[in-house]
């Protein structure tokens, strides 16, 4: 089967299928030792692992709260572990936890419990006619193994598919990790990853899709793409996104914020007022993405709302008077743009953050006047 590239709305009106490949994918926790750093799903979908954790814990297994012990994706299960389950209190951690993880590390790694490591992850392939360059190529990527709040994730693919159809920007969306192929890669200007949370790429997808951007693409990622308690891959925490989710407040969840835009080299919010207040979850991080070379272009004035702390006991969430919600940076050649708007469907009708998404999208894609290769600069 082969979908052709059209502009707008037309091209992407449903997920598009892909084709699977024989074998197993080369996931990238296939052959790891069961660990408390483990992603906890993968303890949980052994019966020997959990007879060690239940040893430890006097039947622990059985008080991990049912909102994180799903085994079947997505699951919260897979972007926590049996460590941070104990740091959260959900269980209470044993007094010896040296010797529990010495425990679990003894048990042999089955090809069964390879298999069911491997499950969440895909080989398959969606094949796409080349489309018309001149204008933006995206991909909406939607892929998610953790937690998926589907009003939101709902929410902005309606929106950007819709803001694809008004500019005439050629669109497809696929939730198969098989897309960070290369056959698809090169075809691209920008990969959008909305609100993906979990581990959802091979090691040779990893791989590709890391080609790409430092190659020259670009990436966009909406809100819960670095919301995550917990990652497995470090370059795209690291490197891509440049700053680590700590947590959001929950006393309220969600509350009006105002938001400060940034003077920046890269003209997304132009024309945009310079504060604006809306009503979100509003994430905050262990550092600022300055601090790994990030241009940022709005920021969130945390006298407006109150910051609290990490739900279970966590820690402090206020970041100052440097919070950046949405910026940019150079990854190699290519170029990134996060933005930690996006949690509540109602952001996503929201004139200021449609627009800004639509900037942030266009300075991705490097198209137009500076082609897509030419390296990323953040200079004035």
């Amino acid at each position: 089967m082969q979908v052709n590239w059209l502009p707008g709305l037309l091209a992407t009106m449903m997920i598009l299928p892909g084709f699977a490949s024989a074998g197993t994918p080369d996931c990238p926790l296939r052959n790891a030792r069961f660990s408390v750093d483990s992603p906890l799903v993968d303890l949980l979908l052994s019966d020997a692992a959990k007879s060690v954790i239940n040893r430890h814990t006097g039947g622990g297994v059985a008080r991990i709260p049912a909102m994180i012990s799903g085994t079947r994706a997505p699951t919260f299960g897979a972007i926590v572990t049996l460590r941070s389950i104990f740091e959260m209190g959900f269980v209470p951690a044993p007094p010896d936890l040296a010797r529990l993880e010495t425990d679990l590390a003894a048990l042999p790694v089955t090809a069964a419990d390879r298999a069911a490591r491997c499950e969440r992850y895909d080989d398959e392939r969606p094949r796409f006619a080349k489309p018309a360059t001149g204008k933006p190529r995206l991909l909406l990527f939607g892929k998610i193994t953790g937690f998926r709040d589907d009003p939101s994730v709902n929410a902005a693919q309606v929106a950007l598919l819709s803001m694809a159809a008004n500019k005439g920007w050629s669109i497809v969306a696929t939730d198969k990790g098989g897309a960070m192929h290369s056959s698809v890669l090169r075809n691209l200007d920008v990969v959008i990853w909305n609100n993906i949370s979990g581990d959802v790429l091979t090691l040779s997808q990893r791989q590709a899709f890391r080609r790409f951007i430092e190659n020259g693409g670009g990436f966009v990622g909406i809100h819960g793409s670095a919301g995550d308690p917990v990652y497995f891959w470090d370059w795209y925490a690291d490197t891509l996104i440049g700053a680590r989710f700590i947590g959001h407040p929950m006393e309220p969840q969600f509350q009006d914020a105002r938001i400060v835009l940034s003077a920046g080299a890269t003209g997304v919010g132009t024309g945009l007022p310079r504060e604006w207040t809306m009503n979100d979850e509003w994430y905050s991080f262990a550092r600022s993405p300055r601090t790994t070379g990030a241009s940022v272009v709005a920021a969130l004035d945390e006298r407006s709302y109150k910051p609290g702390r990490a739900p279970y006991g966590g820690q402090p969430l206020s970041m100052g008077d440097d919070h950046p919600i949405a910026w940019a940076r150079c990854v190699g050649r290519g170029r990134s743009f996060y933005s930690a708007i996006g949690h509540r469907p109602e952001t996503y009708a929201d004139a200021n953050h449609v627009r800004l998404l639509g900037q942030a999208i266009e300075w991705a894609a490097n198209t137009g006047k500076e082609k897509r290769g030419k390296p990323c600069s953040l200079n004035p």
